[in-house]
């Protein structure tokens, strides 16, 4: 099976995740770390802001099903692409949103729909990214949701596209 794998950050990985995991198209979603200094970072470091890392959400898709403009769209629609360096009450640079863009159509579709945003009139302070090592999170956070019930406490869907 051909797939394509897609990383972002929109504060708390949990609610990220709760939302690509439900998505169609969607073979396989982790959660971890992105964009910082520090190898291998444990989720106590990430937290303490220092590392540089942001709590993020790998998605693997497959193109057949869906695509990676889909996949932008979600990220868009269940956070609020205009809040810096948080997400509802989850604050700090590692609850930032991102998208880690894996190569030149990646960073133009995601250029694309922020700036599509904008015209619409939405505040958009999303950090779009060359991709660095992603770093899987521990067990106990992944599929977070879908093991402990519950749903997320600062992502919810808005259709804005």
């Amino acid at each position: 099976m051909n797939t394509e794998t897609a990383i972002f950050a929109s504060g708390c990985f949990w609610g990220t995740e709760y939302y690509f995991q439900k998505a169609e198209g969607v073979i396989s979603t982790a959660v971890g770390y992105i964009g910082g200094q520090k190898e291998n970072p444990s989720y106590e470091e990430v937290c303490t802001g220092r590392t540089g890392h942001a709590e993020a959400t790998e998605v693997i898709f497959d193109p057949a099903k869906t695509s990676y403009e889909n996949m932008v769209k979600l990220f868009f629609e269940t956070h609020d692409p205009g809040q810096l360096n948080r997400q509802g009450p989850d604050i700090g640079h590692q609850y930032r949103s991102g998208i880690f863009y894996l190569n030149d159509e990646q960073k133009t579709i995601a250029e694309k729909l922020a700036a599509t945003l904008k015209e619409k009139g939405h505040k958009v302070v999303t950090e779009i990214t060359k991709a660095a090592k992603f770093y899987k999170g521990e067990n106990y956070h992944q599929k977070y949701y879908s093991k402990g019930g519950g749903s997320p406490y600062c992502h919810r869907y808005i259709k804005k596209f």
